[in-house]
């Protein structure tokens, strides 16, 4: 069976996938609905920008909602904070910012070194949580579905994995993420961008 080789993949699955395209996505869209499209940006730009300087939390300027491309470290520093920025604009809806919470320690918990029955039981209850407010962001579905979408279907068998090949950092690609500076990025700009690739191969020889 091909599929039992498969295993969890936190950074595109989840930093990227559920956290950066899924997630984020609806709860920019929701407020926009409550304050309006620019407001709503505006609003979101100033909550991360106002985050007072503390070891190990980025400072994000005032154009966070602008920027179209994140690293995967970045996302994880988003989602280091992002229940602290958003709250406030949240007021009113407490089951969005418990849906938040619920994607928040999925993720985080995903992100353990080791587990036990506790720290699974607690995935578990992250889990219902993601499922129980889901409900909330189909209007920001295209098809008002989420039945068809692979990486929220990916959750539900992280506890299956992990119980199967152990913590989800063992197949993590953010490391070999990492390693496009120096294999990918740092060759190109060798290269004199024509006809690059033969130039990338011969500097990665050197």
């Amino acid at each position: 069976n091909i599929y039992a080789s498969m295993n969890v993949d936190r950074l595109h699955q989840l930093l990227k996938g559920i956290f950066k395209d899924h997630t984020w996505e609806w709860m920019v869209d929701f407020l926009k609905d409550i304050y309006g499209a620019e407001k709503a940006l505006e609003l979101i730009d100033e909550q991360y920008f106002v985050l007072p300087r503390f070891s190990d939390i980025r400072q994000f300027g005032d154009k966070l909602t602008r920027v179209k491309e994140w690293t995967g470290s970045e996302y994880k520093h988003m989602l280091k904070v992002w229940l602290a920025v958003l709250a406030p604009l949240l007021k009113g809806h407490p089951n969005h910012l418990k849906f938040l919470k619920s994607v928040t320690d999925f993720i985080l918990i995903a992100g353990y070194h080791s587990h036990t029955e506790t720290t699974l039981r607690y995935f578990q209850d992250a889990l219902h949580g993601i499922s129980r407010n889901i409900h909330l962001f189909l209007p920001y579905r295209q098809n008002q579905s989420i039945s068809k979408v692979p990486k929220i279907h990916s959750l539900f068998h992280y506890i299956e994995c992990i119980k199967e090949m152990c913590s989800a950092d063992n197949s993590d690609t953010e490391v070999s993420e990492a390693a496009h500076k120096n294999l990918i990025k740092d060759g190109y700009r060798a290269s004199n961008k024509v006809d690059y690739i033969p130039q990338m191969l011969q500097w990665e020889t050197r």
